[in-house]
């Protein structure tokens, strides 16, 4: 019987085999995989693009869901990791792993139907403007998913009362109709549509 919990392509798993090889541990969960899939199956010709390859498992979600005309480009900061996804994907002609800063690599590839924002430290504010940025990749109509956001209800006490740029943000500019959903009890994710 296949189930929702069991149903995960060959690709995910080889993904996988390379994050606990690299013991990389923040990999994306099958909870956004899912998600991930869906949102990427609605656009068959899209345009998507990841920033924040790691070893490639919410990468494998999403090519596991391309129709052979959508193209799809991951960008990784890290050269030992970019590499090693690279070699992972090298059999998709429409999947491109590139090293680097995605500042720099993402906009020539720009607009995105579909934005995975799954890398670096800008989810916790130290990075002013990269929000901005990453909204200027897609178009009208652009999907937009951040994922690895830490529930409101369970934020420690010294997280209370504080800003957050992320959510004020993604959940406040008149340019986006956004949610913030629950992906397990413990983790949430904001999608956003561009107006």
């Amino acid at each position: 019987v296949v189930t929702a919990s069991t149903a995960v392509p060959d690709l995910v798993h080889r993904a996988e085999a390379l994050a606990t090889a690299m013991r990389f541990e923040r990999s994306s969960i099958p909870e956004i995989g899912r998600l991930l899939t869906v949102l990427v199956a609605q656009r068959p010709r899209g345009r998507f693009a990841e920033i924040g390859t790691g070893c490639g498992v919410g990468a494998a979600w999403i090519a596991s869901a391309l129709d052979p005309e959508a193209a799809f480009v991951t960008v990784e900061a890290d050269a030992e990791r970019a590499a090693a996804s690279g070699r992972l994907f090298e059999e998709l002609p429409n999947l491109r792993v590139i090293h680097g800063d995605w500042h720099e690599a993402l906009p020539p590839e720009a607009p995105f139907d579909l934005l995975f924002f799954d890398g670096g430290h800008w989810k916790s504010g130290d990075v002013p403007g990269e929000s901005e940025q990453a909204l200027a990749l897609v178009p009208s109509g652009g999907i937009v998913v951040i994922d690895d956001l830490t529930p409101e209800a369970l934020w420690p006490e010294e997280w209370r009362g504080r800003p957050d740029p992320v959510r004020e943000f993604w959940l406040g500019d008149p340019r986006l109709t956004a949610a913030e959903v629950l992906t397990t009890p413990q983790t949430a994710a904001i999608l956003a549509v561009r107006a």
